[in-house]
């Protein structure tokens, strides 16, 4: 070969290289701390034990899900290594886990922790050190600050803008009434109140007879129940989590009391509040939903209840079916999936928020028919349809239409 032509041969190898090497790098993977090529660590806080245990199915389910989702492969082949802990419902418990998880464990996000009081301990914290709050589980309005807090996001439908849907329901069906609130003495209890009085508008200082408030060390709600009737309340504005709302249902029951009882939607499991609570007892309780209720038999036959009915059966048959806790998990963490699907192979924090405020008529298995997921860069509330139910018998039954909760109609 002559020097010319093994120039020219040495030029193209170098051509070749060059060409393959740009390639590689334009395809290149991106990860920051808490994923690699074989996982993505997620962490996660719940209330396992204390006052709000109840709730701690959720973590549990969510658990399993990523199980299932591991069992088939991953995501992107990358398998979820879910680290949860329990805060006992103390925001310093929360702010210690949740050092924990970013600093020891070192997480690619923190997904669904639970509590309005504990998602605010630690939501400074998660934006300064620019680590997702994803999805978190409580509905206050705080949440979608993306301006102020761009690494927190909520999942579920505002607090406020549910209270307004049934401030506007009582004045159109109880012009007259005579409303006591029970609320956590919490930013949570605190949210649900002034979505009422906003719904009330200039009438709710008339018609609001009784604030009380309860603090979730008390062992028992009963006397602030028998105050509401002893004042002659007749309508009941239940804002309280679920040990405290299957107090105050069983209550009512036992003392005779009978107002239109509106129940909030953070705590209307059949399971966990409505039967230790006595079926009797709940009978017109009215609420919202925006997840299908497992017990309805109208979605025995949906795919997406299918697919659920699966998943238990398979990955979490102790999982309660009558607890309505559980497929709130379960679509929980089919959304955060969703997510890490179309971050692809950029595991950046910044791309998995980016990816979150990017959902665009999602759906998960068990949203209502006519609710879909929507999110924008500046538009963190997921989820804002919702449709009103009241207990009946044995189970909720859904009337009226799907409604959006940031106006009510």
């Amino acid at each position: 070969m002559s020097f010319v032509a093994r120039r020219l041969a040495a030029f193209s190898a170098a051509v070749i290289m060059l060409a393959a090497s740009g390639g590689g790098a334009l395809a290149q993977k991106k990860y920051d701390v808490g994923a690699t090529d074989t996982q993505i660590k997620i962490g996660n806080i719940m209330p396992y034990s204390g006052p709000a245990s109840a709730y701690g199915v959720i973590g549990r389910t969510e658990a399993a899900y990523f199980r299932k989702i591991n069992a088939e492969g991953g995501i992107n082949g990358r398998k979820i290594n879910f680290i949860s802990y329990d805060d006992a419902y103390s925001p310093p418990k929360t702010v210690e886990q949740a050092r924990k998880l970013v600093e020891s464990d070192e997480v690619l996000l923190v997904f669904g922790p639970l509590g309005t009081p504990s998602n605010t301990a630690i939501q400074r914290y998660m934006n300064t050190k620019k680590v997702p709050q994803l999805f978190v589980a409580t509905g206050a309005t705080k949440w979608n600050d993306p301006q102020t807090y761009p690494w927190t996001m909520g999942w579920q439908p505002n607090y406020q803008n549910e209270a307004r849907i049934y401030a506007k329901y009582i004045l159109k069906e109880k012009p007259n009434a005579r409303i006591g609130v029970l609320y956590q003495n919490d930013d949570y209890g605190k949210d649900y109140l002034k979505g009422l009085k906003d719904g009330l508008g200039d009438k709710a200082a008339s018609m609001i007879i009784a604030e009380d408030a309860y603090e979730v060390a008390e062992p028992t709600i009963d006397t602030h129940v028998v105050k509401m009737k002893s004042i002659n309340a007749d309508v009941f504005v239940n804002i309280t989590t679920p040990k405290f709302a299957a107090q105050a249902i069983k209550k009512a029951g036992e003392i005779g009391w009978k107002p239109m009882h509106f129940l909030n939607i953070v705590a209307t499991s059949i399971g966990a509040v409505i039967r230790p609570a006595g079926l009797e007892n709940a009978q017109d309780i009215i609420s919202v939903a925006y997840l299908m209720d497992p017990m309805d038999p109208q979605w025995s036959d949906h795919p997406g209840m299918k697919a659920f009915d699966e998943f238990l059966a398979k990955y979490f048959p102790e999982g309660n079916r009558a607890d309505n806790f559980v497929v709130t998990g379960y679509n929980n963490a089919q959304t955060l999936v969703q997510v890490l699907k179309q971050c692809g192979d950029e595991l950046t924090r910044e791309n998995v928020m980016k990816q979150a405020a990017n959902l665009k008529g999602f759906r998960t298995d068990n949203l209502l028919p006519g609710i879909t997921i929507n999110t924008s860069p500046t538009d963190f509330a997921p989820i804002k349809q919702v449709q009103f139910r009241r207990f009946k018998g044995e189970r909720w039954e859904l009337f009226g239409p799907v409604l959006n909760d940031e106006i009510g109609g």
